[in-house]
């Protein structure tokens, strides 16, 4: 599988490639506006339409992993939560439609992950002091410090390939399976030219069966655990002494 092609070049600073990462990104986050908006629009204190039945089903969805993960302390933390999890979620699961999936991109899950590490970072911070920090990276024992380097960086990078890796392997099987049952249609004479248009027999509904595994029931795992990944990671790195 090829990277993500780029869409178009802006001509400043020498000239930058958008990409489709870059525009499938944007339309994520245009989606999730708008679902944002229809979702929380005419609210009542006393839910009266599907909608608000919906909204609030999710936000109690995401409050409760979060208690349960984390505990109370920790609620408000919630929005992040729900935020990396729309948005890797709805960033998989476009490939439903045809488009190339957003986590099809390493830096989109790296890019996640860096800002979970941050989190990470800040609390061992807050918790232990910067010279505690500093000095945790040599617990229990001096020699130990390149390997707790090492495990620190580790921790983004893991969380990153391990979404990246099952989308884009998922990507790239499909893709070769569409490959595979095209040439299969061909060899049986169920290929059909209309135009400029080509129907392959075999692809119609394999392809559309397995979706359901490496696009619909993978995206929505990867994105649940990059979520409690975040929110494990989190709360040790808040409760340590």
């Amino acid at each position: 599988m090829d990277g993500p092609k780029v869409v178009f070049t802006l001509n400043i600073l020498g000239g930058i490639d958008i990409t489709e990462t870059v525009v499938m990104g944007w339309l994520v986050i245009l989606i999730v506006l708008l679902l944002s908006l229809f979702l929380t629009s005419n609210l009542k204190k006393i839910p009266t339409t599907k909608r608000q039945i919906v909204a609030e089903m999710l936000v109690n969805f995401v409050n409760n992993t979060v208690k349960t993960a984390m505990g109370d302390k920790f609620l408000f933390i919630a929005p992040y939560i729900a935020t990396i999890m729309t948005y890797s979620l709805l960033g998989s699961l476009i490939s439903l439609v045809g488009l190339r999936p957003v986590t099809a991109d390493l830096n989109t899950t790296l890019g996640m992950a860096l800002i979970t590490f941050a989190m990470i970072t800040y609390y061992k911070v807050k918790v232990n002091g910067f010279g505690g920090y500093l000095k945790g990276y040599a617990s229990p024992i001096a020699l130990m410090t390149p390997l707790n380097i090492i495990s620190e960086i580790a921790t983004p990078l893991s969380m990153a390939f391990r979404m990246f890796g099952n989308i884009a392997g998922g990507t790239i099987i499909t893709s070769m399976l569409y490959m595979g049952l095209e040439a299969a249609s061909r060899a049986i004479g169920l290929s059909f030219s209309f135009g400029g248009f080509e129907l392959h027999a075999v692809q119609v509904l394999i392809p559309a069966i397995l979706s359901l595994y490496f696009d619909l029931f993978t995206g929505c795992i990867q994105a649940y655990i990059f979520a409690m990944l975040t929110m494990v990671n989190v709360s040790i790195a808040a409760d340590e002494s």
